[in-house]
């Protein structure tokens, strides 16, 4: 019923932009919704399917306008599992993009380094992720359909694609295994030597149920974090704060925005 609502909202607002490809930003990337061009700003509050949010830096509302010449929704912030516990909490928003059309999701969010190669400053596109509370946003669903494979969960061509913009527009992308942790406490020093163990080398609070939920409704997913600081332990003198983690990230923002219009572009 929320869904339906939403796209009756979606559909008297938009008129006839159909968007393909919505961008969900994160913790320090605000300053990409100043590139969406003739926004149509529709506060999430105005649309059923959609959350409250209440986390410093996500705004709760939705543009619907252009980057580069192509249709677009930007979701200008999300609603984490730890708010309230529920993993599925951007469950009835994304399912809402999807039935409105929209085939790819692009996902990005602030993350603490768990690589000294890879330092404060660093744009890091996921290519796998551990779901380290082993939580689902699906586990209320029925049938077959819920069991779905996470085998390309980051879309191999979108990657691709995304390597080839960064690069063209000479920023560096790594790229790596992301690692979600539940938070909203940041992590110890013995979970980070964890994670580096199993392979991670980035860690944060969001994008994973979201990647589950957008494959489960059949959109294709990218993802990239925005390395806001260094893994706790890592770096001796930094104290880590959500404080801290948004004047990192502001003063990265322009070249994050740049990058991600970039991308945007070329998928």
């Amino acid at each position: 019923m929320t869904i339906d609502a939403t796209l009756a909202q979606f559909r008297q607002r938009a008129g006839a932009r159909a968007p393909k490809v919505a961008v969900l930003l994160g913790s320090g990337w605000q300053a990409f919704s100043d590139k969406v061009e003739e926004p149509l700003a529709i506060p999430y509050t105005a649309l059923p399917a959609f959350p409250e949010v209440g986390v410093t830096g996500h705004a709760g509302t939705l543009l619907i306008g252009r980057v580069a010449g192509h249709e677009v929704a930007v979701l200008c912030g999300r609603k984490h599992a730890y708010e309230g516990g529920r993993v599925d909490a951007m469950a009835d928003a994304i399912r809402s993009l999807a039935a409105f059309g929209v085939t790819t999701l692009v996902q990005t969010n602030a993350a603490g380094s768990l690589d000294a190669a890879m330092p404060v400053g660093s744009l890091m596109l996921i290519g796998d992720h551990l779901n380290m509370p082993q939580a689902s946003p699906l586990i209320d669903q029925r049938g077959d359909a819920r069991f779905v494979d996470l085998g390309n969960a980051y879309d191999r061509d979108l990657r691709a694609a995304a390597m080839a913009a960064a690069r063209a527009g000479g920023s560096e992308l790594h790229e790596g295994v992301y690692a979600w942790v539940m938070g909203p406490q940041f992590e110890t020093p013995a979970e980070v030597r964890m994670l580096q163990m199993l392979g991670a080398r980035a860690v944060g609070m969001s994008t994973v149920p979201e990647t589950i939920l957008a494959r489960h409704a059949g959109v294709r997913v990218l993802a990239i974090s925005l390395i806001t600081n260094m893994g706790c332990g890592i770096d001796a003198a930094e104290t880590l704060s959500h404080a801290h983690t948004l004047v990192g990230a502001a003063a990265l923002a322009d070249h994050a925005a740049r990058t991600l219009a970039a991308i945007v572009a070329a998928i």
